[in-house]
């Protein structure tokens, strides 16, 4: 399981390693599953409308002593020409037990859907395992967040697993 990520890796083609996170190793697999049964793939196309309620987010590989923290975020806000909002924030749940999914999880920042308006967005959920269980503060906005910075703040360290989906405004006619 643990390999060095390399230049072919979807979150290494996909900017996701460079924008948002520094390269890691993985030591963990996180499997991210919207209803009804639509899993998600590293740099897969998802319909927002597909993507409105949160997902079930299953970590596989931890154990019961661990716990680790999510975080969902938007490099691409509000377009990703331009994206001076980087990172847009959907989503925080810490202590969540290594041997089950993000509903067991402490909800820190509410899910909000992703409504990308222009371009292609990228979605990327970030996993990281805590050192210990500790109160993390919502931040004051959702524009701006970092994830390096708020993984420096908690003493996170690198990422355990990362994955992310992409998607684009709808139309009346990408929808049939």
């Amino acid at each position: 399981m643990a390999k060095i990520m390399s230049s072919t890796d979807p979150l290494v083609v996909g900017r996701v390693v460079g924008d948002v996170i520094d390269s890691f190793i993985p030591s963990v697999r996180m499997a991210v599953t919207f209803n009804p049964n639509r899993q998600v793939f590293n740099g897969h196309e998802l319909f927002p409308s597909w993507v409105t309620s949160k997902p079930k987010v299953e970590v596989l590989g931890g154990d019961l002593r661990s716990s680790f923290t999510l975080v969902m975020i938007d490099p691409d806000a509000p377009g990703p020409s331009d994206p001076y909002l980087r990172e847009h924030l959907h989503w925080i749940v810490t202590d969540i037990p290594g041997t089950t999914d993000a509903t067991f999880g402490k909800e820190v920042v509410s899910y909000e859907m992703p409504r990308p308006n222009i371009g292609i967005h990228r979605f990327v959920f970030v996993l990281f395992k805590q050192k210990i269980r500790q109160a993390v503060k919502a931040p004051t906005s959702r524009n701006g967040f970092s994830t390096r910075k708020f993984a420096e703040e908690y003493d996170l360290g690198l990422p355990v697993a990362a994955l992310f989906f992409n998607a684009q405004r709808e139309t009346a006619a990408r929808r049939r």
